[in-house]
């Protein structure tokens, strides 16, 4: 693989900082030792590691995100699952509603938990990495990607008042009611890209109602292809079809071999390419 460059200065979506925005959750998934060494390879100055447990019973044991900040751009990463872990938090999809912090809308209890136990140090790191004269881009994958569709409404909604200039989600849960999708989705507009690998199962939960997905889906088809148009009734169910069917042997697995963050990361770097 090639390795990427951060433009630091961009402030809209591309293919190319699409795939460094999957690098970085990606890179979520690591120590603090590793964190610290790559992001200062793609150029970031600073970096802020936090791993905190949770002393309730959540779908996770801990919350683990990064800020890293260069002198024009700041990126939010939070981990998500690992694979043998998504059964065990697919087992709580069903958890209660809560009100978010800003009474827009109701999110999903334990993601809300989850995020609640981690974003005071993230706020901490923001005030003081994160300036307006920087760009600020959130990302994750799988339940991380939920944590950072939350933070990223947090942040705007609430104090401090931040609307970053993007947010990139990977296999992202559904997290919240259709008040706070719509009001996340006006704000957001042009800013926020929820990539969903073919049959993926993690998107299909929690189940749609009550809860419901943000926009911009782009779909990625079971030829690895990033697609940005909407896919029609009959095309959609023909290419999960062929995704479920790959593999002869172990037909119905696309679901669960869909999800890693390293198939996302394969197919965004072929659509950089």
């Amino acid at each position: 693989m090639t390795a990427p460059t951060f433009d630091h200065t961009t402030t809209r979506h591309t293919g190319k900082h699409a795939h460094c925005m999957a690098l970085a959750a990606q890179l979520a998934y690591k120590d603090e030792d590793e964190v610290h060494r790559q992001t200062g390879e793609w150029g970031f100055d600073e970096a802020r590691f936090f791993r905190v447990e949770h002393e309730q019973q959540l779908p996770l044991d801990d919350t683990q995100a990064y800020v890293a900040a260069s002198e024009d751009m700041v990126v939010l990463a939070f981990r998500g699952t690992e694979p043998a872990e998504i059964r065990d938090w697919l087992s709580d999809a069903n958890a209660p509603m809560v009100p978010d912090e800003s009474g827009t809308g109701n999110v999903h209890m334990g993601f809300h938990q989850a995020l609640d136990a981690v974003f005071p140090r993230v706020l901490d790191a923001l005030a003081e990495l994160h300036t307006d004269e920087k760009s600020l881009w959130v990302t994750g994958h799988s339940l991380g990607g939920a944590l950072a569709m939350l933070a990223a409404a947090r942040l705007c909604f609430d104090e401090p008042g931040i609307l970053a200039d993007g947010l990139y989600t990977f296999g992202q849960p559904r997290t919240c009611d259709a008040a706070l999708a719509d009001a996340f989705d006006e704000e957001f507009q042009g800013r926020s890209f929820r990539f969903v690998n073919n049959n993926d199962i993690v998107p299909q939960v929690p189940p749609d109602p009550p809860y419901r997905h943000v926009a911009e889906q782009r779909y990625i088809d079971s030829r690895g292809r990033v697609r940005e148009e909407e896919t029609s009734l009959l095309g959609g169910v023909t290419d999960s079809v062929r995704g479920h069917t790959a593999d002869p042997l172990s037909p119905g697995a696309d679901a669960l071999r869909d999800h890693p963050m390293a198939r996302y990361v394969s197919a965004l770097e072929n659509d950089a390419a």
